[in-house]
């Protein structure tokens, strides 16, 4: 076995597929999920009837209660964290912002900045080895929104990725020297439900011309560079920023 991951909202698009990923490269990978629970099966039965390990663990990673309990099972049922993917997330839905209400805006910056916290606070108390741990990885799924700024669309999405870009920066300087690495992918236009649950299901058709590349990425691209930044191959690689993003 190559170690033990932590995957957030691994039941679909990046996620699922960075799940199927490291399953495959022998990671025991726990497929967390909120809602979707038979898409997380899947995922499961997708890596365990490859010869993997796999388990799939329902919590809300913007209540602190869930995401105890989430690294709880990990460490009864799987073993030593060595990686954390925080990939959870959601847009709050095509807006401008004078149209955002403040019960809106702390349901996005619940899951996609108090929950990344959350969970990575967890994994470094397990990882670092101040702590007694063996040291880790975490790769912290954000956003190319990050430095675009996604106006006219998700501009409130957009700042929650700042933070995580942030996260990661400060984070990796914080941790370096405790055996713990901390990176960022920033996914560009990612062929996933994402749109479709904002109210734009044709998204991608829409905007992926636009893109230096000529399309809208896959989430197995995205996956491998979670891979690569979870792995020994970015061993000396803290702190990026590591665009996925079609050139934009």
């Amino acid at each position: 076995m190559t170690g033990v991951a932590v995957i957030t909202g691994a039941s679909r698009g990046i996620g699922a597929a960075a799940a199927r990923l490291l399953g495959a490269q022998g990671y025991a990978v726990c497929v967390n999920f909120i809602a979707a629970g038979e898409k997380a099966e899947a995922v499961v039965d997708d890596i365990t009837g490859a010869g993997g390990t796999a388990i799939a663990v329902k919590a809300d990673t913007s209540i602190e209660a869930d995401v105890v309990r989430l690294f709880e099972t990990v460490d009864n049922e799987l073993g030593p964290l060595t990686a954390l993917v925080n990939n959870a997330g959601i847009t709050g839905g095509f807006r401008r912002v004078e149209e955002i209400d403040a019960a809106l805006l702390r349901s996005v910056l619940d899951v996609n900045v108090t929950g990344y916290f959350l969970c990575a606070r967890e994994a470094v108390r397990r990882m670092s080895t101040r702590r007694g741990g063996a040291g880790g990885t975490i790769v912290n799924v954000s956003s190319a929104a990050s430095w675009t700024g996604s106006p006219d669309e998700w501009v409130h999405y957009a700042a929650t990725k700042g933070a995580t870009d942030t996260l990661t920066i400060g984070l990796a300087r914080e941790v370096a020297g405790e055996g713990i690495r901390v990176n960022a992918v920033n996914p560009g236009l990612i062929d996933t439900d994402i749109h479709a649950a904002a109210g734009e299901p044709d998204r991608l058709a829409r905007m992926g011309p636009s893109f230096p590349m000529g399309r809208g990425g896959a989430p197995e691209e995205v996956a491998q560079a979670i891979l690569f930044l979870v792995s020994d191959a970015s061993s000396f690689t803290t702190g990026a920023l590591f665009p996925v993003s079609g050139g934009r």
